[in-house]
């Protein structure tokens, strides 16, 4: 159950989504929110996230390609992936994203 405290902060968190050379459906873009919000529970303090997505080489398989960046306190966080597609793509940045994010909580904890 997430307290009032977190609610506040899970809608403070600003998402930009850039569709490149077309038109992201909403069903994309609410998974895309959804996803990325999460990502608060590995590290809170996440003012904003950009989310890129761009179809690459269109008749190819693995073509889809994501990239989040997220603006945190301490610096930058950056994945980027491509697969077969967008919500694939976006799955295996949040991955990487969460790794990322729970390294740079352990060096602010070892400090």
């Amino acid at each position: 159950m997430l307290t009032q405290e977190q609610k506040k902060k899970e809608v403070l968190m600003e998402i930009r989504i850039q569709a490149i050379h077309f038109d992201a459906s909403e069903q994309l873009e609410a998974f895309i929110q959804k996803k990325v919000s999460k990502l608060q529970k590995f590290y809170d303090d996440i003012p904003s996230a950009e989310v890129n997505l761009k179809v690459i080489k269109p008749e190819t398989a693995n073509n889809k390609q994501a990239g989040i960046l997220l603006k945190i306190k301490h610096g930058d966080c950056f994945a980027e992936k491509t697969a077969d597609s967008f919500e694939e793509a976006v799955d295996e940045c949040i991955v990487a994203l969460e790794k990322q994010l729970a390294k740079i909580k352990e060096k602010i904890r070892a400090k």
